[in-house]
């Protein structure tokens, strides 16, 4: 298997697991919180697109979509590049509301679409380039790849343990 293919096999599994945590949910449910310090389902799956779209769009150096595109309206927030979730105080959680499921699973396929064009056309060579030289070592594109994906499927299962213990 080359290279593509298993970061291809690795990026589409986020999807699904993504979509079945907020299928059919209402937009109280995907705002409900266990207790008031943690993360919504809704603020989780915004996240882990949220940071795809950021890092993605800086692999390829363009405009992120959440900024290009009209998503940040979709969810009651301001296209802020920097604003991916991380560091968010649960006053910050808050905000985090999507008016339906459809819109987070929207931005999701629209970001995953662009991050399969780019794996599609990866080669080996290129997984030992330098993307982040403020890390020591620096990190490269092989390793921000997984860190991308290793974040994202994280969070798609926290989503999918919250969706089970509110009873979703």
């Amino acid at each position: 298997m080359d290279v593509a293919s298993l970061l291809l096999e690795l990026y589409d599994r986020i999807p699904s697991l993504a979509r079945d945590a907020v299928e059919g949910l209402g937009a109280d449910q995907l705002t409900q919180r266990p207790s008031a310090d943690a993360n919504t389902i809704a603020w989780l799956v915004w996240h882990l697109t949220r940071v795809q779209d950021h890092h993605v769009s800086e692999l390829l150096e363009t405009d992120q979509m959440w900024v290009e595109d009209d998503w940040a309206r979709r969810f009651g927030l301001e296209p802020d590049s920097g604003n991916t979730g991380y560091g968010h105080s649960p006053a910050d959680v808050a905000t985090v509301r999507p008016a339906d499921p459809e819109a987070l699973v929207e931005y999701l396929d629209a970001v995953m679409d662009r991050t399969r064009t780019f794996l599609e056309h990866l080669s080996p060579d290129e997984l030992d380039r330098g993307v982040d030289r403020r890390w020591d070592p620096p990190v490269t594109l092989g390793v921000r790849l997984v860190s991308i994906a290793d974040d994202s499927l994280q969070h798609a299962g926290q989503a999918a343990y919250l969706r089970g213990l509110l009873g979703g």
